[in-house]
């Protein structure tokens, strides 16, 4: 910035022929405007004026100079207004990640109206389940279910999100009904398994009167599709650990019902993830307040969702 200053001080005394009257322009003091020539000239190695009583002379070095530093100037303002109008009217593509269920639940049904509230912006959204290297994958904003662990992103907690174990009726029915963790492991009840390439061992951890403790699960089907895992679940083929939010409308309904209520699932957080600390892109800011926003009402919606109505008399 020092330099972009000596720059414009140059520029302004070559045109005015004037140390004071440039020093006025820029609203500083001609002991100040001379010490920015200065700089620029030991910088330079080389004469901009020839200084005499009467006035300033630029030399042919400075006349040179004069060209371009015009140009360099107008480079930099209009970088700066390009910046000014994109922090008033962001534009360009913005790549959103999350996973299957948060982004199908929470966040496609709002990019019509993000596109609506900013038109010039193009959403791209990427569903996965399995782990998203951000800065591989070039995304700007991450939705992500767990805790990361790359330290070099910044990390905007959404809300603590509680999960539970349920199972479809008719599996309760045909395999009963498995009061805590001991019960899954030792009567080898199915469970449906959430896993994909590079996934760590197959365990759900509980908590338990002594704290959380994992529980070596098996079951026999798995995806890396968390939905699949639900269908499969409705369908009565095994249990399955899910945030509640992705499972309030079957809980609500009696679908499913949850099991293993003495050692429920710990709660998850959600939060949103982006690459860069320091200065961020407008419409990064923007898509991660509207969505910051719109998970928290729906989420805060979900009240009692673990019982389904009574039945009418």
């Amino acid at each position: 910035m020092a330099y972009v200053n000596n720059l414009r001080m140059f520029v302004r005394v070559y045109e005015l022929g004037s140390m004071s009257a440039a020093a006025r322009d820029q609203r500083t003091s001609p002991a100040v405007a001379s010490g920015r020539i200065g700089e620029l000239e030991r910088h330079l190695g080389v004469r901009l004026f020839n200084r005499t009583t009467r006035r300033l002379q630029p030399t042919e070095t400075g006349r040179l100079f004069y060209q371009g530093a015009l140009r360099v100037l107008q480079a930099i303002d209009e970088a700066e207004a390009a910046v000014a109008d994109a922090a008033k009217n962001p534009r360009g593509v913005l790549f959103v990640g999350a996973p299957l269920g948060v982004g199908r639940r929470f966040v496609a049904p709002q990019v019509p109206e993000f596109k609506a509230l900013w038109p010039q912006i193009e959403l791209r959204l990427r569903l996965s389940d399995r782990i998203i290297d951000i800065t591989a994958e070039g995304l700007d904003v991450v939705l992500y279910l767990g805790n990361p662990e790359d330290s070099t992103l910044k990390i905007r907690q959404i809300a603590e999100c509680p999960r539970l174990l349920c199972a479809a009726p008719a599996y309760v029915a045909r395999r009963g009904m498995p009061e805590d963790g001991e019960a899954l492991v030792r009567d080898l009840h199915d469970c449906l398994n959430l896993r994909f390439p590079g996934a760590r061992e197959f365990r759900w951890t509980l908590q338990t009167p002594q704290g959380p403790r994992p529980f070596q699960i098996t079951g026999p089907f798995e995806s890396d599709d968390g939905d699949v895992l639900t269908q499969w679940a409705l369908k009565g083929h095994g249990i399955v650990l899910k945030p509640v939010f992705e499972v309030a409308e079957h809980l609500r309904a009696g679908r499913l019902v949850p099991v293993a209520r003495a050692t429920p699932p710990l709660p998850v957080s959600l939060s949103l993830l982006t690459p860069h600390r320091r200065l961020q892109d407008p419409k990064i800011k923007l898509f991660s307040d509207f969505i910051t926003g719109h998970c928290r009402a729906m989420l805060g919606a979900l009240e009692s969702p673990l019982e389904p109505p009574a039945a009418s008399a």
